[in-house]
């Protein structure tokens, strides 16, 4: 059963069902109870009656009155009866209401001890009897045995307990489809919150609504709120799936750019080994996109030392050959022994894409400066300064330059996601990236990286 109303439902039922059958039963045994308290309670009236209305013969019998003080002793097949018999079991008297009827002697009792039983007339009618035997003491001061009987018929309190029961049954049915009905708009009302939930979903497939609302109760707000952690999560993970492949695709530019320029040059068989060279960095390129941590993370990634300089040289000699129409003087200025504590493809993303940049830019020159701050507060961390005598770039455009795509002239090849990247990596590692004039004219790129 795949429906939680449906279930939820089902399950009420059968309680309902077990609870209500538990309480038909104990009204029904109680009523029972109390009813047949009642019919020999009244019997035992019956008898008193009778014993208070014997009187002792001078023959040593026992006799009553022709009119008993309750109406339906003297009606025939009025239900109920008496009789009184002697020492030997014969009748001494019986009512006018018992002629033609046959009181069971049934069960004798002990003498001064009222007994009550269930029995039945030879026509088949079930009687409640009571039966008290007794030593009346005589004129002559003996004492003979008697016992007095009182016998009412059933059908009418059987009668009136099927009533009962027909009701009771009838009641409990009309409160228990009345209850259920209300449990079933209650829970209608309680599990409106799922289905808003599965509603909101649908949205979000649909592009509809970007995350759940706020709006659940509490026992369900922890659901939504890992939800949309899930949901953010998902879509984070996606968009940096298309951001990995991107950077792929951004950092591939550069050693292809080397590799056409020599074979513009017609100088393929010459530089063979630059070429492979290029080819190499390429497959570095793609393993170390490939293999980046989905998180972004640099706490996630192993840290280790990357020497600054043979990296940096590695890629002025590309570059050199990608602008090799254009000739820019790259100029370095690194710190002695100065090094980069992380992933060794992130540096490379960072510096080669700032001096793809540069050389893109540039008039003649470019410069690059890798160091410590020298605050002197014993901070170890690393700064990465490129400048360029370009055009630079107005301060209104540097903040719109960091999204990725954007670019400030169309006509220029580029993807525009260069810049992106170098902010993505350096904010990873809890540094940052700052776009200024530089002195040489153009534009100057600053990156901080913390100590870690």
């Amino acid at each position: 059963m795949s429906s939680l109303n449906a279930r939820l439902l089902i399950s009420v039922s059968v309680l309902l069902l077990f609870f209500f059958g538990v309480t038909i039963v104990v009204l029904d045994t109680a009523f029972s109870s109390a009813g047949e308290q009642a019919q020999a309670d009244i019997l035992d009236g019956h008898l008193m009656a009778i014993l208070a209305a014997a009187e002792a013969t001078d023959d040593g019998g026992l006799e009553l009155p022709p009119d008993l003080q309750e109406p339906r002793f003297g009606a025939i097949g009025s239900g109920l009866y008496a009789e009184l018999r002697g020492d030997e079991g014969e009748p001494v008297w019986r009512s006018r209401s018992a002629l033609g009827i046959d009181i069971p002697v049934g069960e004798q009792p002990q003498s001064g001890v009222r007994l009550f039983l269930d029995e039945v007339l030879a026509d088949g009618t079930p009687v409640l009897t009571l039966s008290l035997a007794v030593q009346w003491e005589l004129p002559d001061g003996n004492y003979r045995p008697f016992v007095f009987k009182v016998a009412e018929s059933l059908e009418s309190f059987n009668a009136q307990l099927a009533q009962f029961r027909r009701q009771l049954f009838g009641w409990f049915a009309a409160v228990a489809v009345i209850m259920l009905l209300s449990i079933s708009m209650l829970l209608r009302h309680l599990l409106r919150p799922l289905r808003q939930i599965e509603n909101e979903i649908g949205e979000i497939e649909q592009g509809e609504r970007a995350t759940l609302s706020g709006q659940f109760p509490t026992e369900l707000t922890g659901v939504a709120r890992n939800m949309n952690l899930l949901i953010d999560s998902e879509r984070g993970r996606s968009e940096r799936y298309r951001n990995t492949l991107g950077n792929l695709a951004h950092s591939l530019k550069t050693p292809l750019a080397a590799m056409r320029s020599l074979l513009d040059r017609g100088e393929a068989g010459k530089v063979a080994g630059k070429i492979n060279e290029q080819i190499d960095r390429m497959d570095e390129i793609v393993r170390y996109q490939l293999s980046k941590p989905a998180s972004l993370q640099a706490k996630n990634l192993v840290l280790v030392h990357v020497p600054v300089a043979p990296e940096i040289e590695r890629l002025v000699a590309g570059l050199s050959k990608v602008y090799h129409d254009k000739s820019p003087q790259i100029e370095s200025s690194i710190d002695e022994g100065m090094d980069f504590r992380g992933d060794s493809g992130d540096f490379l993303e960072v510096a080669g894409n700032l001096l793809d940049n540069a050389c893109k830019w540039c008039e003649r020159k470019v410069r690059v400066t890798i160091g410590y701050p020298g605050n002197g507060d014993g901070y170890s961390g690393l700064v990465l300064v490129v400048e360029d005598d370009g055009p630079g770039i107005p301060a209104n455009a540097a903040e719109a330059l960091l999204q990725r795509g954007t670019r400030l002239d169309e006509s220029t090849p580029g993807h525009g996601i260069g810049l992106a990247v170098v902010k993505d990596i350096a904010e990873s590692y809890g540094g940052k990236l700052e776009i200024s004039r530089s002195e040489l004219g153009g534009a100057r790129f600053r990156v901080t990286i913390p100590s870690s």
